[in-house]
């Protein structure tokens, strides 16, 4: 079997490691996650102007082709440089909702706002008693008139902070874990009765709590069916899922990178550090975690491209996240203590890598859960 990339993707690759060359330092980088956006403007007008925002979207809906080991490519460079704009929250995951659910006036009015980067989307899935279970909503919509009347509190709302628009799954019919009943609606952030906490996540991303008091949301505002959101939701959050476990990678692979070039200067006992047989040992079994996680990542990938079953694809997702949980944990704290004291200071680039994998060990199902629903399937 071929692993090698096409033409298309190397040259996706190529642009994304100039970008990163250019304009991504590691003081670049802190002053923007400092800004009152956390993230950077002028970035997001050029991902859209490289085509970058189109890559998660089919070219029926005017996209690069929506293949998810595009993303891959993608995303795992944007894990070696700790890229802080909203890619996943706005684009795979807002975007694949919005393909997914939305109407073809919907999609004809949104995507293109959202490809040329004009648009930002967050999506409000979690609540407080979910945990990860995208079926246990307890925010309600009920119809009264031409309007929902929408109340209830969403979680860990990515991207949170400076989208334009929402999309929260809400409960139309059931009780509060039910598979059926559940829809999305589309609310502009500004509308009344939305109360918004905004706060910085540990690897110092934004994110929001909010809260919908009587929110009235149009009708027409409904994405797809009502009462029959789940599946797309599933989908949807698996791709965001496997954008973050292909970023993951890039960051361990720079986490492996920074420890052995420290290992070679570091001095201890007249010898750098990187001399000692048990340190070696500790690097290689970074070095092993870090390709089992990239291997496993190609595969869920892949499979996710196949035309197979729905269930082969949540399990292959599972796989990924499990594994690349599991190689987080072992690799940044190796990373973290084979630099010794330094490697926890702000100043220093590897704690905060270190951080952005422990966020995405925890980002759409910790470990834990994707192992537990890996066995399910």
């Amino acid at each position: 079997m071929d692993f090698s990339f096409s033409d298309e993707q190397q040259m996706l690759q190529e642009s994304v490691q100039k970008f990163v060359h250019r304009h991504y330092a590691f003081d670049a980088r802190r002053a923007i996650l400092a800004s009152a956006a956390g993230y950077s403007a002028e970035h997001w007008a050029l991902f859209a102007e490289l085509g970058w925002l189109t890559v998660p979207f089919s070219e029926a809906d005017g996209g690069f082709g929506g293949l998810a080991t595009d993303l891959m490519v993608l995303m795992e460079e944007f894990g070696k440089a700790l890229v802080v704009e909203p890619f996943v929250a706005g684009v795979v995951l807002g975007g694949g909702l919005v393909s997914a659910l939305g109407s073809p006036a919907q999609k004809e009015h949104l995507l293109p706002e959202l490809m040329a980067g004009s648009l930002q989307l967050a999506c409000a899935l979690y609540e407080e008693q979910g945990r990860y279970n995208l079926a246990s909503v307890a925010t309600t919509a009920h119809v009264s008139g031409s309007h929902f009347l929408v109340n209830g509190t969403k979680v860990l709302v990515l991207n949170g902070p400076v989208a334009d628009a929402l999309l929260v799954s809400v409960r139309t019919a059931g009780s509060e874990r039910d598979v059926e009943g559940i829809s999305v609606v589309m609310i502009a952030s500004n509308t009344p009765g939305i109360v918004r906490r905004d706060y910085t996540t540990v690897d110092g991303h934004r994110a929001a709590q909010i809260r919908f008091d009587n929110v009235q949301v149009p009708v027409s505002a409904l994405l797809g069916q009502q009462g029959a959101a789940l599946p797309a939701l599933q989908q949807s959050v698996d791709r965001a899922t496997l954008c973050v476990c292909a970023e993951a990678v890039g960051a361990l692979d720079m986490l492996l990178h920074k420890t052995v070039e420290y290992s070679k200067t570091r001095q201890q006992f007249g010898a750098p550090i990187g001399s000692f047989q048990a340190l070696q040992h500790r690097m290689a079994d970074m070095f092993i975690e870090c390709e089992l996680a990239r291997s496993i990542v190609m595969m869920a990938a892949m499979t996710l491209d196949a035309d197979v079953p729905e269930a082969q694809k949540q399990r292959a997702v599972s796989a990924a996240k499990s594994r690349v949980g599991k190689a987080a944990r072992k690799v940044g704290q190796e990373a973290v203590q084979l630099h010794g004291g330094i490697g926890m200071t702000d100043e220093l680039d590897v704690s905060h890598y270190f951080k952005r994998v422990t966020a995405i060990d925890s980002m759409f199902g910790n470990a834990d859960f994707h192992t537990a629903r890996f066995a399910r399937l």
